[in-house]
């Protein structure tokens, strides 16, 4: 049996009773967990980055604790793990090009025309490829979204973690956004495994997800809704 790309085990996050959260998400699945922020749920995807210590448990990503790893490793590990944080992030002073290609410029060996072609590409599949040029506060919310996303898949990683993915995205928008974290289908589900964290789940993109969880309190349920 394989090992899951995202592991959960025995982690208290904030349950009145003291339980904990234990999960698994296996290669390829996509997966949403669904909660306000009095839920719990905003600390999933800093524990998942190594930004947060467990206040117990483990957390495992690719078989690795991420607060376990010194500086240089776990900067390599973050290359594995596409994270795109609630709102956008974006610096003002960049165009959503320049913002895109951040990771690439500091973050790779990458020269300057290998940068940029890899950049063409993201933001065609981003859907942005007229849009580059823009500035953030030129941009719509669903463009600042989708460039954000296009940063966090700069290094094609194998696990995509989604905050909020959806909010404020017309229909069209949030399937873009998800099929775009996905890429694409392949034998045994997508070609990356998705975890998408926020306070509700779109009707038009619930097929699109394998198992889907509530959580409350601190208590994290496996839902059909």
């Amino acid at each position: 049996m394989s090992t899951p790309p995202l592991a959960f085990e025995n982690v208290p996050l904030g349950a009145a009773d003291g339980a904990t959260v234990t999960f698994a998400v296996a290669a390829r699945e996509t997966v949403s967990v669904v909660g306000n922020s009095a839920s719990g749920i905003r600390i999933l995807g800093p524990l998942a980055m190594g930004l947060t210590d467990p206040a117990g448990g483990r957390v495992t990503v690719f078989d690795t604790e991420p607060t376990s790893l010194p500086r240089r490793a776990l900067l390599a590990y973050r290359r594995r793990v596409g994270y795109l944080p609630a709102g956008d992030g974006l610096l003002q002073n960049l165009t959503l090009g320049q913002n895109v290609a951040l990771p690439l410029r500091f973050g790779s060996d990458l020269a300057t025309n290998e940068i940029e072609s890899r950049l063409t590409i993201l933001l065609a599949a981003a859907g942005l490829a007229a849009a580059g040029h823009l500035r953030p506060a030129q941009a719509t919310v669903e463009q600042r979204r989708r460039a954000t996303l296009a940063r966090a898949l700069a290094f094609d990683p194998k696990l995509v973690i989604l905050e909020e993915p959806f909010v404020g995205l017309t229909e069209p928008g949030a399937r873009h956004i998800l099929d775009a974290a996905r890429g694409g289908d392949v034998e045994g589900g997508s070609r990356r495994t998705v975890v998408t964290l926020g306070p509700n789940l779109p009707s038009w993109v619930v097929r699109r997800f394998d198992r889907r969880f509530r959580m409350a309190a601190g208590v994290l349920e496996e839902t059909d809704q």
